[in-house]
């Protein structure tokens, strides 16, 4: 299945949590595209330790999730 994944928040928590969603769906065998919207363009705003948005980011493109913006 097709699945894409809008994001338009710039909160870093939601961010973090629509990337982890997106490697758990890569994992199950889906077809996933996270496309990012608005403030949500600067996804790596907001990496930190408690929230490692990059590492993520790093292993959906790895995974062959795809990122549009």
């Amino acid at each position: 299945m097709q699945i894409l994944i809008i994001l338009s928040s710039p909160d870093p928590e939601i961010k973090w949590n629509a990337v982890r969603l997106g490697n758990f769906l890569l994992n199950k065998g889906e077809e996933v595209t996270i496309f990012l919207n608005g403030p949500a363009v600067d996804l790596l705003a907001g990496d930190s330790a408690a929230l490692p948005i990059a590492a993520e980011a790093k292993l959906f493109g790895l995974s062959e999730g795809r990122l549009a913006a």
